[in-house]
């Protein structure tokens, strides 16, 4: 791999991530970049080709924290600085790679050293490297929580902390963060996804034109990377004036109260939370004007800014790709534009008599024009006025069929027909109860099962595999103390050898391999049935996405089985998957545990760690063969053999029921779940039912012991 970086100003299109990224090189305040899209779209590239526009730092010489010689930190490690000489260097590009371990991104602490010689033996990491230049996270979505907190704590802080058994480092650490991912590998924890700037949704051109261009630019840089990048060299370097001019005008950008009034406005429209939407926002518009050379933000700098700053923000269903209303952004623009205008209209000498922008406010009918009188600039809902009255769903008490058909519902009793049937919309999604894998795992910390983990609270000491990162304090003292004679103790100082060291054994939870099994047969095809079905499987993969589990989809009707989603960590294409599944047809539920039991086995070779849920969403029947129930019957004990553990949601209805999802589930060695018990208030009232019948039936049993 060549040395010589794919020069910025040599990528096609993709306007909207060079902007982001020209303005947080312009004003690193602006918080940093998330570029969203689709593999194979020169996201990587990109990034990569922005650090040779930074311009240059003056650090500390010899100091391995990047220490800025006119304001050095005064807790560096390396430190004091006193009149330190110091030099110039390019900014620095540091990339985290997906496996990074802990002490690879704080640094690293020789905690035998600290314990035995009293001295502070530290090797800096990835975050240190990153101060006062960029730290870029390919692939951030796939980051193991414990590192994501890691990021968060250093971003939202500007220092790093290492703490290990008392003995403690803290340097600076304030880097632009760029991360980029592919969204259908899953989403990221909402903590981190507030903390970049900017996000931006980039796909390749569908223009056979450009697509034509970027392969001949392609190719030639691999023909010869330093002839590429010299074609491109004065455009390179008038780029990196322009970002250098831009930051040198960056102070002197005024932020009127206009402009001020419509960033507000427009993050209350959106109903983000919190504010620091409000102050990217500000940072990105007077970054865009800056730019653009201007010393005044305007309209378009919001409206720009907005398209950026805000689609990652605003509240939605974590199953809602991001993205704006654009008119709803217009008109929130036009109204609080107008503001100010209508001041002269009463008194012309009187400019300051009104800071809200309106011009009679103590009236009941305050709002300009008589028709804006909401207050806080919360514009007209763009999907309510004159339709609203017409969706009384949220009136139904049911989960089932909140989108009521025009033409008489088909009975619920009734199963529809052996052909294929148009899919249903899901139900709402709600809490549902929590399964977990018995036992103690190892695999990925998640927020199901319990496992050993590398947070969670200290359960037992053992010698320490590898280098020692989380020393058991007592534990080691403890091996210490008796051998202090024999090793010639002579002062207070205790001697501590290598064997005395035990590390913590910490448990918290792991996240699990969720696999759905789902009946679409002709049994399951009654439209109502069939809503609450969904909406059951809807919240299940809520629930998934909120306790960090890959999940899979396996769905099965007709003849056969599909893999209609193969294990993976975005749970939102699990969602879009289950809205449009068809149904119809006959039972093959042996297929269905067959396929499972197949994909479960490879996905053991790939991810052994990683311990399985299976969830079989069915009514239990079985058809499509003769010897069909048997069949499923076999299949079923291959999972109980290995002891997978299992879930059956049972969704047989009607008054008269076989118990066959519950036969099911004895046979795969699990528990079985109506629809009703899967909401988790149906199970904490049922629980609370009991436990007062038992308090009544105790009272009673008393009373009649007293008059006895």
């Amino acid at each position: 791999m060549s040395d010589v970086r794919y020069p910025f100003t040599a990528i096609v299109g993709m306007a909207d991530l060079r902007l982001g990224l020209l303005l947080n090189a312009v004003s690193p305040a602006v918080g940093g970049v998330l570029v969203r899209g689709e593999k194979g779209t020169a996201k990587s590239t990109m990034v990569r080709a922005l650090a040779g526009l930074l311009p240059s730092i003056a650090t500390v010489d010899d100091c391995r924290f990047a220490c800025d010689p006119a304001a050095p930190d005064p807790q560096c490690p390396d430190g004091p600085h006193d009149s330190p000489p110091s030099s110039e260097r390019p900014s620095q590009l540091v990339e985290l790679p997906v496996g990074v371990a802990e002490d690879r991104i704080v640094g690293s602490l020789d905690l035998e050293r600290a314990l035995a010689e009293g001295v502070k033996a530290y090797e800096p990491g990835l975050l240190a490297r990153a101060h006062r230049g960029v730290l870029y996270i390919d692939e951030v979505n796939l980051l193991q929580d414990h590192v994501v907190d890691l990021l968060l704590d250093a971003a939202a802080m500007g220092r790093s902390y290492v703490e290990r058994e008392g003995v403690s480092v803290r340097h600076a650490a304030r880097f632009l963060l760029v991360g980029t991912m592919n969204p259908e590998e899953g989403e990221l924890r909402p903590q981190l996804l507030d903390r970049f700037g900017l996000t931006v949704e980039i796909a390749a051109t569908r223009d056979p034109a450009e697509r034509a261009e970027v392969v001949r630019r392609r190719l030639g840089y691999d023909a010869d990377p330093a002839g590429f990048a010299a074609r491109f060299a004065e455009e390179e370097r008038a780029l990196a004036e322009r970002i250098t001019a831009a930051r040198e005008l960056l102070p002197k950008v005024e932020l009127t109260d206009v402009a001020l009034r419509q960033i507000t406005a427009v993050c209350a429209a959106f109903e983000v939370d919190g504010l620091r939407a409000d102050i990217v926002m500000a940072r990105t518009a007077v970054a865009l004007a800056a730019w653009d050379g201007r010393t005044e933000v305007l309209e378009e700098d919001v409206r720009k800014a907005a398209q950026l700053a805000l689609p990652h923000r605003r509240r939605r269903n974590p199953f809602d790709a991001p993205g704006l209303d654009e008119e709803q952004l217009d008109r929130t623009l036009e109204e609080h534009a107008q503001q100010e205008e209508p001041e002269p209209e009463d008194d012309g000498p009187d400019p300051d008599g009104d800071g809200g922008g309106s011009d009679d406010g103590d009236g009941p009918e305050g709002g300009p024009d008589g028709g804006g009188p909401d207050g806080g600039g919360a514009p007209d809902p763009s999907d309510g006025g004159p339709e609203a009255p017409e969706a009384p769903s949220p009136e139904d008490p049911t989960s089932d069929g909140p989108e009521a058909p025009a033409q008489p519902p088909v009975p619920a009793q009734h199963p529809a027909p052996a052909r294929e049937s148009a899919p249903v919309a899901a139900g709402d999604p709600y809490r549902t109860r929590l399964f977990t894998v018995k036992g103690t795992g190892h695999g990925a910390q998640g927020r199901r099962s319990p496992a050993e983990t590398t947070g969670g609270h200290t359960i037992r000491a053992r010698r320490p595999q590898g280098a020692l990162a989380r020393l058991h304090l007592t534990a080691t003292l403890q091996a210490a103390a008796p051998h202090q004679a024999a090793r010639g103790r002579s002062g207070r100082a205790l001697v501590v050898h290598k064997d005395d060291f035990r590390e913590q054994v910490r448990q918290g939870r792991e996240s699990n391999l969720v696999l759905f099994v789902v009946d679409a047969s002709g049994s399951m095809a009654a439209r109502q049935r069939m809503t609450a079905v969904k909406g059951a499987v809807l919240s299940l993969l809520m629930d998934a996405y909120q306790r960090r589990d890959k999940i899979g989809m396996i769905t099965f009707r007709g003849s056969g089985a599909e893999l209609a989603l193969p294990p993976t960590s975005s749970v939102e294409v699990g969602a879009a998957r289950l809205e449009s599944l068809p149904t119809g047809g006959r039972t093959p539920l042996a297929a269905g545990l067959l396929r499972a039991h197949e994909v479960l086995r490879v996905e053991r070779l790939r991810d052994p760690s990683r311990r399985p849920l299976l969830v079989v969403v069915t009514d239990g029947r079985a058809t499509g063969g003769r010897d069909a129930l048997a069949q499923s019957r076999r299949a079923a004990a291959l999972f109980a053999a290995q002891g997978t553990a299992s879930v059956v949601l049972d969704c047989e209805s009607g008054p008269v029921r076989l118990g066959l999802a519950r036969t099911l589930a004895g046979l795969l060695g699990g528990t079985a779940v109506s629809l009703d018990e899967l909401r988790a208030e149906g199970v904490a009232s049922l629980v609370r039912e009991n436990r007062a019948a038992d308090r009544s039936a105790n009272r009673s049993t008393t009373s009649m012991r007293k008059a006895a």
